[in-house]
């Protein structure tokens, strides 16, 4: 059950503690403290505790925090200690890009169906996945029982696309497309617009 008492932005910051504990625990390491996470981060060492105590309790004053066991907590806690299946839909530029990018997997996703309407494009194979027709789109979400997808489609028909894999019954949505989308309660869209990011960047240029 999903606490809803947790603010968004501690959410956030969860899947950022999980990759530089992970890339720790790669080289080795076995103990690691609020302080360091926080150096490595620029999060404050109290933050990151906070953050954490809305969880449980990890780790112990003047040991630290134990990492195999806070990456593996953090991945019960952001549901991603299993593999989760993603749709891709639209198979352009960016479609492509997505598919064919190796990091997913081992960070709890699997990309299983890409969907788009061109015809050029339909019966293509991406990183050994070969491209449906949308038109297949939603029995093929329903069958799998896929709850994620990934959107590359053009602002132009992006909302058409979201209520049908709503209606197919996905509740997690990865947004390229440049434009706010209306879902329901309980579905939830983050956006990925690196023009939106670099306009925030530009205002601290001098």
């Amino acid at each position: 059950m999903v606490d809803k008492s947790i603010p968004d932005i501690v959410i956030g910051r969860l899947p950022i503690y999980l990759r530089s504990l992970t890339r720790m625990m790669e080289q080795g390491r076995q103990v690691t403290s609020s302080q360091e996470l926080g150096e490595r981060l620029g999060i404050s060492a109290a933050q990151i505790r906070k953050d954490l105590s809305q969880f449980g309790e990890f780790g112990k004053q003047g040991t630290g925090y134990n990492i195999e066991f806070l990456t593996r907590k953090i991945q019960e806690i952001l549901q991603v200690d299993r593999v989760w299946e993603v749709a891709v839909v639209g198979a352009g530029d960016v479609g492509h890009a997505v598919a064919n990018y190796g990091g997913f997997q081992h960070r709890g996703f699997r990309i299983t169906r890409i969907f788009d309407n061109d015809p050029s494009k339909i019966g293509t194979t991406f990183n050994n996945i070969k491209v449906m027709d949308i038109e297949r789109m939603s029995e093929e979400i329903r069958k799998a029982g896929i709850q994620v997808a990934m959107l590359t489609v053009p602002a132009g028909v992006a909302q058409e696309v979201v209520d049908i894999l709503v209606e197919a019954g996905i509740k997690a949505i990865l947004n390229y497309a440049p434009v706010n989308l209306s879902v329901p309660a309980g579905v939830r869209v983050q956006y990925i617009d690196p023009a939106v990011h670099l306009q925030n960047m530009t205002y601290y240029l001098d």
